[in-house]
Protein backbone atom coordinates (compact mmCIF):
# COMPACT_ATOMS: atom_id res chain seq x y z
CA UNK A 1 0.00 0.00 0.00
CA UNK A 2 1.44 3.63 -1.12
CA UNK A 3 1.95 6.48 1.29
CA UNK A 4 -0.94 8.81 1.42
CA UNK A 5 0.32 11.94 0.40
CA UNK A 6 -0.88 15.25 2.14
CA UNK A 7 -3.54 17.97 0.47
CA UNK A 8 -1.13 20.34 0.23
CA UNK A 9 2.02 18.87 -0.62
CA UNK A 10 2.76 16.42 -3.66
CA UNK A 11 5.70 14.91 -4.73
CA UNK A 12 5.66 16.26 -8.47
CA UNK A 13 3.92 19.61 -8.21
CA UNK A 14 2.21 20.92 -11.57
CA UNK A 15 3.79 23.07 -13.32
CA UNK A 16 3.11 26.51 -13.26
CA UNK A 17 3.79 29.21 -15.80
CA UNK A 18 2.78 32.48 -13.97
CA UNK A 19 3.56 34.09 -10.69
CA UNK A 20 0.52 36.93 -10.58
CA UNK A 21 0.89 40.17 -7.78
CA UNK A 22 -1.69 42.10 -7.23
CA UNK A 23 -0.38 44.34 -4.65
CA UNK A 24 -2.66 47.28 -3.46
CA UNK A 25 -2.50 49.87 -0.58
CA UNK A 26 -4.16 48.14 1.79
CA UNK A 27 -3.58 44.41 0.72
CA UNK A 28 -1.46 41.96 -1.68
CA UNK A 29 -2.70 38.90 -3.54
CA UNK A 30 -0.46 36.32 -4.98
CA UNK A 31 -1.24 33.59 -7.72
CA UNK A 32 0.53 30.70 -9.09
CA UNK A 33 -1.30 30.03 -12.25
CA UNK A 34 -0.74 26.84 -14.55
CA UNK A 35 -0.59 26.67 -18.07
CA UNK A 36 -3.90 25.50 -18.32
CA UNK A 37 -5.26 28.29 -16.12
CA UNK A 38 -5.62 26.52 -13.42
CA UNK A 39 -5.22 28.06 -9.67
CA UNK A 40 -2.83 25.89 -7.80
CA UNK A 41 -1.70 28.11 -4.82
CA UNK A 42 -2.74 31.81 -3.15
CA UNK A 43 -1.61 34.03 -0.25
CA UNK A 44 -2.68 37.40 0.94
CA UNK A 45 -0.64 39.90 2.96
CA UNK A 46 -0.86 43.46 3.81
CA UNK A 47 -0.25 46.74 1.39
CA UNK A 48 2.77 47.36 -0.95
CA UNK A 49 4.48 50.80 0.44
CA UNK A 50 7.49 51.11 -1.52
CA UNK A 51 7.25 55.03 -0.76
CA UNK A 52 6.98 54.42 2.93
CA UNK A 53 9.56 51.34 3.38
CA UNK A 54 11.96 52.01 -0.25
CA UNK A 55 11.87 49.68 -2.71
CA UNK A 56 13.95 47.03 -1.81
CA UNK A 57 12.16 46.30 1.50
CA UNK A 58 8.87 46.41 -0.89
CA UNK A 59 9.45 43.48 -2.94
CA UNK A 60 11.31 42.08 -0.16
CA UNK A 61 8.10 42.05 1.69
CA UNK A 62 6.68 39.85 -1.11
CA UNK A 63 8.92 36.64 -0.18
CA UNK A 64 6.74 35.46 2.11
CA UNK A 65 3.18 35.42 0.33
CA UNK A 66 5.24 34.09 -2.64
CA UNK A 67 6.33 31.27 -0.19
CA UNK A 68 3.11 30.18 0.87
CA UNK A 69 1.36 29.86 -2.08
CA UNK A 70 4.46 27.75 -3.48
CA UNK A 71 3.74 25.90 -0.39
CA UNK A 72 -0.41 25.60 -1.02
CA UNK A 73 1.22 24.77 -4.25
CA UNK A 74 2.71 21.65 -3.73
CA UNK A 75 6.39 23.17 -4.08
CA UNK A 76 9.23 22.68 -1.57
CA UNK A 77 10.96 25.58 -2.30
CA UNK A 78 10.50 28.77 -4.19
CA UNK A 79 8.08 28.61 -7.04
CA UNK A 80 9.99 29.00 -10.76
CA UNK A 81 7.19 29.94 -12.95
CA UNK A 82 7.80 30.94 -16.78
CA UNK A 83 6.78 34.77 -15.99
CA UNK A 84 6.18 36.91 -12.95
CA UNK A 85 3.19 39.25 -13.89
CA UNK A 86 3.15 41.96 -10.85
CA UNK A 87 0.60 45.15 -10.68
CA UNK A 88 1.46 47.10 -8.04
CA UNK A 89 0.17 50.00 -6.51
CA UNK A 90 2.84 53.21 -5.22
CA UNK A 91 4.01 52.12 -8.98
CA UNK A 92 2.70 54.80 -10.83
CA UNK A 93 5.45 56.36 -12.70
CA UNK A 94 7.30 54.63 -15.63
CA UNK A 95 10.44 55.25 -13.60
CA UNK A 96 9.07 53.39 -10.86
CA UNK A 97 7.97 50.55 -12.80
CA UNK A 98 12.03 50.25 -14.00
CA UNK A 99 13.18 50.90 -10.54
CA UNK A 100 10.67 47.95 -9.35
CA UNK A 101 11.43 45.39 -12.66
CA UNK A 102 14.95 44.25 -11.90
CA UNK A 103 14.29 43.84 -8.34
CA UNK A 104 11.46 41.23 -8.65
CA UNK A 105 13.33 39.93 -11.71
CA UNK A 106 16.26 39.10 -8.85
CA UNK A 107 14.10 37.38 -6.59
CA UNK A 108 14.42 34.62 -9.10
CA UNK A 109 10.69 33.67 -9.14
CA UNK A 110 10.20 33.47 -13.06
CA UNK A 111 12.71 33.37 -16.34
CA UNK A 112 10.46 37.02 -17.62
CA UNK A 113 9.30 40.14 -15.06
CA UNK A 114 6.70 42.45 -16.21
CA UNK A 115 5.74 45.51 -13.41
CA UNK A 116 2.99 47.54 -14.48
CA UNK A 117 0.25 49.73 -11.84
CA UNK A 118 -2.17 47.88 -10.02
CA UNK A 119 -5.38 50.13 -12.39
CA UNK A 120 -3.56 47.86 -15.51
CA UNK A 121 -4.76 44.85 -13.28
CA UNK A 122 -8.08 45.88 -12.99
CA UNK A 123 -8.86 47.21 -16.76
CA UNK A 124 -7.32 43.54 -17.76
CA UNK A 125 -9.92 42.14 -15.46
CA UNK A 126 -12.66 43.76 -17.05
CA UNK A 127 -12.13 43.48 -21.11
CA UNK A 128 -12.32 40.54 -22.93
CA UNK A 129 -9.97 37.88 -23.75
CA UNK A 130 -10.08 37.56 -27.34
CA UNK A 131 -9.41 39.98 -29.68
CA UNK A 132 -7.73 42.92 -29.12
CA UNK A 133 -8.18 44.46 -25.38
CA UNK A 134 -9.30 48.11 -25.35
CA UNK A 135 -10.77 49.98 -22.79
CA UNK A 136 -10.25 52.44 -19.56
CA UNK A 137 -10.47 51.36 -16.25
CA UNK A 138 -10.83 53.90 -13.07
CA UNK A 139 -9.69 52.16 -10.18
CA UNK A 140 -11.16 53.99 -6.67
CA UNK A 141 -9.90 52.61 -3.33
CA UNK A 142 -7.66 54.39 -1.08
CA UNK A 143 -7.04 56.89 -3.75
CA UNK A 144 -8.33 57.02 -7.71
CA UNK A 145 -6.38 56.02 -10.52
CA UNK A 146 -6.97 55.61 -14.26
CA UNK A 147 -5.49 53.87 -17.13
CA UNK A 148 -6.56 52.94 -20.39
CA UNK A 149 -5.69 50.53 -23.28
CA UNK A 150 -6.02 51.55 -26.71
CA UNK A 151 -5.48 50.18 -30.61
CA UNK A 152 -2.24 48.97 -31.53
CA UNK A 153 -1.21 48.66 -27.81
CA UNK A 154 -1.39 52.42 -27.16
CA UNK A 155 -2.05 53.27 -23.22
CA UNK A 156 -3.21 56.18 -21.41
CA UNK A 157 -2.69 56.70 -17.65
CA UNK A 158 -1.94 59.49 -14.78
CA UNK A 159 0.72 59.48 -12.74
CA UNK A 160 -2.05 59.35 -9.88
CA UNK A 161 0.38 60.54 -6.60
CA UNK A 162 -2.41 62.74 -5.11
CA UNK A 163 -3.19 66.52 -5.09
CA UNK A 164 0.20 67.44 -6.64
CA UNK A 165 -0.65 65.65 -9.71
CA UNK A 166 -3.96 67.21 -10.06
CA UNK A 167 -6.03 64.13 -8.16
CA UNK A 168 -8.67 64.15 -5.55
CA UNK A 169 -11.29 61.14 -4.65
CA UNK A 170 -10.73 57.79 -3.14
CA UNK A 171 -11.65 56.89 0.72
CA UNK A 172 -8.89 58.74 1.86
CA UNK A 173 -9.68 62.39 0.23
CA UNK A 174 -13.60 61.38 0.82
CA UNK A 175 -13.48 61.04 4.66
CA UNK A 176 -10.95 63.96 4.85
CA UNK A 177 -13.32 66.23 3.26
CA UNK A 178 -16.50 64.98 5.01
CA UNK A 179 -14.21 65.82 8.49
CA UNK A 180 -13.56 69.55 7.05
CA UNK A 181 -17.12 70.09 6.18
CA UNK A 182 -18.42 68.58 9.42
CA UNK A 183 -15.72 70.78 11.54
CA UNK A 184 -16.69 74.24 9.78
CA UNK A 185 -20.71 72.99 10.17
CA UNK A 186 -20.16 72.78 13.92
CA UNK A 187 -17.84 75.65 14.27
CA UNK A 188 -20.26 78.11 12.10
CA UNK A 189 -17.79 78.69 9.19
CA UNK A 190 -19.41 76.46 6.91
CA UNK A 191 -23.07 75.45 6.03
CA UNK A 192 -25.11 72.85 8.54
CA UNK A 193 -24.58 69.23 7.60
CA UNK A 194 -24.98 65.87 9.40
CA UNK A 195 -21.97 64.76 8.99
CA UNK A 196 -21.47 67.28 12.26
CA UNK A 197 -23.21 64.59 14.31
CA UNK A 198 -22.72 61.33 12.64
CA UNK A 199 -18.91 61.41 12.19
CA UNK A 200 -18.25 61.99 16.24
CA UNK A 201 -21.30 59.38 17.13
CA UNK A 202 -19.41 56.70 14.94
CA UNK A 203 -16.14 56.47 17.62
CA UNK A 204 -18.36 57.15 20.50
CA UNK A 205 -17.94 60.93 20.59
CA UNK A 206 -20.03 64.15 21.44
CA UNK A 207 -18.61 66.74 18.82
CA UNK A 208 -16.67 67.52 15.94
CA UNK A 209 -13.86 69.47 18.09
CA UNK A 210 -13.52 65.70 20.60
CA UNK A 211 -13.02 63.90 17.10
CA UNK A 212 -10.80 66.02 15.77
CA UNK A 213 -9.00 66.16 19.04
CA UNK A 214 -8.80 62.85 18.90
CA UNK A 215 -7.45 62.17 15.39
CA UNK A 216 -4.46 64.56 16.22
CA UNK A 217 -3.40 63.28 19.56
CA UNK A 218 -3.30 59.85 17.87
CA UNK A 219 -6.07 58.55 20.34
CA UNK A 220 -7.97 57.73 17.45
CA UNK A 221 -5.63 55.99 14.52
CA UNK A 222 -5.43 57.78 10.91
CA UNK A 223 -6.43 54.46 9.61
CA UNK A 224 -9.33 54.61 10.87
CA UNK A 225 -10.12 57.46 8.94
CA UNK A 226 -11.37 54.52 6.40
CA UNK A 227 -14.13 54.14 8.46
CA UNK A 228 -15.71 57.38 7.64
CA UNK A 229 -15.87 56.82 3.87
CA UNK A 230 -19.16 54.45 4.29
CA UNK A 231 -20.61 57.08 7.10
CA UNK A 232 -20.21 59.79 4.29
CA UNK A 233 -22.27 57.67 1.99
CA UNK A 234 -25.54 56.71 4.25
CA UNK A 235 -25.76 60.46 4.87
CA UNK A 236 -25.57 61.38 1.72
CA UNK A 237 -28.57 58.77 0.87
CA UNK A 238 -30.79 60.66 4.29
CA UNK A 239 -30.51 64.03 1.71
CA UNK A 240 -28.00 66.11 3.24
CA UNK A 241 -26.67 68.27 1.14
CA UNK A 242 -23.12 68.80 1.85
CA UNK A 243 -22.80 64.62 1.74
CA UNK A 244 -24.72 64.64 -1.28
CA UNK A 245 -22.30 67.51 -2.78
CA UNK A 246 -18.93 65.26 -2.00
CA UNK A 247 -20.37 62.18 -3.69
CA UNK A 248 -21.26 64.43 -6.76
CA UNK A 249 -17.47 65.64 -6.95
CA UNK A 250 -16.41 62.17 -6.75
CA UNK A 251 -18.91 60.80 -9.54
CA UNK A 252 -17.02 63.86 -11.61
CA UNK A 253 -13.81 62.82 -10.99
CA UNK A 254 -14.16 59.62 -11.82
CA UNK A 255 -16.26 60.37 -15.14
CA UNK A 256 -13.56 63.13 -15.70
CA UNK A 257 -10.55 60.70 -15.84
CA UNK A 258 -12.26 58.14 -17.84
CA UNK A 259 -13.64 60.47 -20.79
CA UNK A 260 -10.09 62.27 -21.03
CA UNK A 261 -8.09 58.73 -21.30
CA UNK A 262 -10.86 57.41 -23.65
CA UNK A 263 -10.26 60.88 -25.69
CA UNK A 264 -6.80 60.22 -25.22
CA UNK A 265 -6.97 56.95 -26.99
CA UNK A 266 -9.41 58.26 -29.66
CA UNK A 267 -11.99 55.77 -28.24
CA UNK A 268 -14.65 57.97 -27.60
CA UNK A 269 -16.47 57.14 -30.61
CA UNK A 270 -17.00 53.04 -30.50
CA UNK A 271 -18.30 50.88 -27.94
CA UNK A 272 -15.22 50.53 -25.34
CA UNK A 273 -15.73 49.07 -21.96
CA UNK A 274 -15.08 51.61 -19.22
CA UNK A 275 -14.09 49.19 -16.02
CA UNK A 276 -14.89 50.63 -12.48
CA UNK A 277 -13.23 49.19 -9.16
CA UNK A 278 -11.90 49.80 -5.82
CA UNK A 279 -13.39 49.51 -2.75
CA UNK A 280 -15.06 52.81 -3.43
CA UNK A 281 -17.11 51.83 -6.45
CA UNK A 282 -16.85 48.21 -6.56
CA UNK A 283 -19.58 48.81 -3.41
CA UNK A 284 -22.24 50.06 -6.04
CA UNK A 285 -23.32 53.08 -3.64
CA UNK A 286 -26.81 54.03 -5.66
CA UNK A 287 -25.91 57.85 -5.06
CA UNK A 288 -22.24 57.31 -6.81
CA UNK A 289 -22.95 55.11 -8.73
CA UNK A 290 -26.40 56.50 -10.66
CA UNK A 291 -24.06 59.54 -11.13
CA UNK A 292 -21.01 58.15 -12.68
CA UNK A 293 -23.10 56.77 -15.51
CA UNK A 294 -25.58 59.92 -16.42
CA UNK A 295 -22.55 61.64 -16.65
CA UNK A 296 -21.02 58.69 -18.98
CA UNK A 297 -24.15 59.22 -20.65
CA UNK A 298 -24.04 62.68 -21.24
CA UNK A 299 -19.83 62.79 -22.22
CA UNK A 300 -18.68 59.33 -23.63
CA UNK A 301 -22.41 57.99 -25.22
CA UNK A 302 -20.77 55.04 -26.34
CA UNK A 303 -18.99 53.95 -23.01
CA UNK A 304 -19.71 50.62 -21.40
CA UNK A 305 -19.37 51.06 -17.93
CA UNK A 306 -18.93 47.96 -15.82
CA UNK A 307 -18.10 47.47 -12.10
CA UNK A 308 -15.75 44.57 -11.23
CA UNK A 309 -15.22 42.87 -7.89
CA UNK A 310 -13.35 40.30 -8.80
CA UNK A 311 -10.00 40.14 -7.19
CA UNK A 312 -7.54 42.15 -9.06
CA UNK A 313 -5.33 40.04 -9.26
CA UNK A 314 -7.58 37.68 -11.36
CA UNK A 315 -6.49 41.03 -14.03
CA UNK A 316 -2.50 40.13 -13.05
CA UNK A 317 -3.16 36.40 -13.70
CA UNK A 318 -4.92 37.03 -17.20
CA UNK A 319 -1.87 39.29 -18.32
CA UNK A 320 0.61 36.26 -17.39
CA UNK A 321 -1.82 34.23 -19.72
CA UNK A 322 -1.47 36.88 -22.40
CA UNK A 323 2.49 36.78 -21.92
CA UNK A 324 2.50 32.99 -22.32
CA UNK A 325 0.18 32.75 -25.30
CA UNK A 326 -2.39 30.89 -23.67
CA UNK A 327 -4.88 28.74 -24.96
CA UNK A 328 -8.92 29.79 -24.84
CA UNK A 329 -9.59 27.47 -22.13
CA UNK A 330 -6.76 28.67 -19.71
CA UNK A 331 -8.42 32.10 -19.43
CA UNK A 332 -12.25 30.08 -19.28
CA UNK A 333 -10.68 28.07 -16.47
CA UNK A 334 -8.54 31.29 -14.26
CA UNK A 335 -12.26 33.18 -15.14
CA UNK A 336 -14.37 30.53 -13.70
CA UNK A 337 -12.18 30.17 -10.73
CA UNK A 338 -11.95 33.47 -9.65
CA UNK A 339 -16.25 33.49 -10.49
CA UNK A 340 -16.43 31.25 -7.37
CA UNK A 341 -14.43 32.40 -4.99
Amino acid sequence: MGLKQSQNVTAHPPRASVLAVDAGNSKTDVALVGPDGAVLGTARGGGFQPPVVGAEAAVASLAPLVARAARAAGFDGPPSTEHVSACLANVDLPAEEEQVTPLLAAQGWGASVTVANDTFALLRAGVADDGEPTGVAVVCGAGINCAGLGHGGRTARFPAIGRISGDWGGGSDLSLEAMWWAARAEDGRGAPTALARALPEHFGLATMYELIEAVHLGRIAPARRHELTPLLFAVAESGDEIARAIVARQAEEVVTMATVALARLELLGEQTPVVLGGGVLAARHPLLDDRVRELLAERAPKAEPRVVTAPPVLGAALLGLDRMGAPAAAYAALRAHYARG
